[in-house]
């Protein structure tokens, strides 16, 4: 289905992939797995062909028809059930040209080749694709418009599914959805009849719907049999194998040169010296498999509390004459573990909010220890962060009596672990940022 010989691509003279090969048979499901930054992403811009290999080549079948998830959120008037209708273009078009054709025998190729391609059961079979992702009949019938930008998202990730692509490429499909939409999305996904090709930080859908890993490392991409739990396995392997050869290699070594110092100046055994000379030289060093650098969270132990450490009675919760919560009646105490679980739009961020003080309570009473501090991560960090500030300066604010090295380096670890790493240089031009000529400054 899908053939990448000898890729190579850069940007900002960074290169991306290098020499890159890798072959995706036909109904394979495969889990596309790296860092951030390593090009997951830019990979599938080069297969739809949105950007432009620097050499090599990428070969899709003949015919085949390839499909994504649309980068923009579906807009519009349309009926969420009519926009998922028409991603499937070529019954749209065969519908609208039966609609006006005059020709007898083209009506009847029309209507032939609707019927090979189960044109009639279309709308049951896009409701049923809304319905797991968590539209019910009511919700089909509305306006997209009416919709939020993640339920949009929804919206846009049905249409990729209800096409019916030969060949699927999905950029992190559950970012949007709740638990249930993510496990009716694994259940579909692990029986998609085409060739589909996912990129996913969820290790469970890794695990239940690929059987085939593609490891971006090294800019060079590696396929792996089986699921995500059987790449680390046999990942694991390669680098215990090849750290023992690599062991036995640097004792061979070490022998051998302990022999050569020994008797290259010995006329008798000169020529065996000269014989181990050129077998070291002829020695091929053993490929390591390199363990990837990882990101490491340290959090402090917190001071201990009195219990309860917070507390609601008869809380109501909403945004503004909207209450989304009622009759809230919890009790949090310092060793608790809690998950929240619910269909979206119930309410979860919501009590998040209210917990961490960035919503007031609409009615009810809260009571909290005094010493309490609470750390806020939100769904979207655009509601957290100001965008036109840079890490080091987020980082400074909550680092006020920090030394400047310090803050640097917390703020180094932050963005090291974005999507796109620096190619600037950009720990180390201190020079620069004094200047203010970097924009990392």
């Amino acid at each position: 289905m899908l053939h990448i010989n000898n890729l190579v691509f850069r940007i900002g003279g960074r290169p991306l992939f290098d020499d890159a090969t890798v072959h995706v048979a036909a109904g394979a499901r495969v889990g596309l797995v790296g860092r951030n930054g390593a090009g997951k992403s830019t990979l599938f811009k080069l297969v739809l062909g949105e950007l432009a290999p620097d050499a090599g080549d990428i070969v899709i079948r003949p015919r085949a028809k390839v499909g994504r998830v649309a980068q923009e959120a579906p807009e519009g008037e349309t009926v969420l059930l009519d926009c998922v209708l028409a991603a499937d273009q070529e019954r749209t078009d065969l519908l609208a040209e039966a609609d006006h054709c005059r020709d007898a025998h083209r009506i009847a190729e029309i209507h032939e080749r609707l019927n090979a391609i189960d044109a009639h059961s279309a709308p049951a079979r896009a409701a049923a694709i809304l319905a797991g992702l968590g539209f019910d009949a009511e919700a089909q019938a509305r306006p997209v418009s009416s919709f939020s930008g993640g339920w949009r998202m929804r919206v846009a990730l049905a249409s990729a599914l209800f096409a019916r692509p030969d060949l699927l490429l999905l950029d992190e499909p559950t970012n949007h959805l709740d638990l249930e939409a993510t496990l009716w999305l694994q259940s579909f996904l692990a029986g998609y009849p085409g060739t589909l090709i996912v990129i996913s930080h969820d290790r469970e859908l890794l695990n239940e719907v690929c059987s085939r890993i593609v490891h971006l490392e090294g800019c060079r991409l590696n396929l792996y049999g089986g699921n995500y739990d059987d790449f680390v396995r046999v990942r694991r392997e390669k680098m215990d194998l090849a750290a023992k050869a690599q062991a036995k290699q640097a004792e061979q070594r070490k022998k051998i040169q302990a022999f050569i110092d020994r008797f290259r100046a010995k006329a008798t055994k000169a020529a065996q010296a000269q014989s181990r000379i050129k077998m070291l030289e002829r020695m091929e060093p053993v490929v390591s498999v390199v363990e990837e650098r990882s990101i490491s969270f340290d959090f402090p132990d917190p001071e201990p509390l009195s219990p309860p450490i917070m507390a609601l009675e008869g809380g109501i919760a909403g945004y503004g004459d909207t209450v989304v919560l009622r009759g809230l009646n919890l009790r949090i105490d310092m060793d608790d573990r809690i998950a929240l679980l619910g269909a979206n739009g119930n309410g979860k961020s919501t009590l998040s909010k209210v917990l961490s003080g960035r919503l007031e309570l609409l009615g009810g009473e809260m009571r909290r220890s005094g010493k309490l501090k609470v750390g806020y991560f939100a769904q979207h960090q655009t509601e957290e962060l100001r965008l036109d500030r840079t890490p080091y300066d987020h980082m400074a604010e909550l680092m006020k009596d920090a030394p400047e090295a310090k803050v640097r380096a917390q703020a180094w670890a932050a963005s090291a672990s974005s999507r796109t790493a620096p190619t600037c240089g950009w720990r180390t031009c201190r020079a620069a940022r004094r200047r203010g000529c970097c924009s990392r400054s």
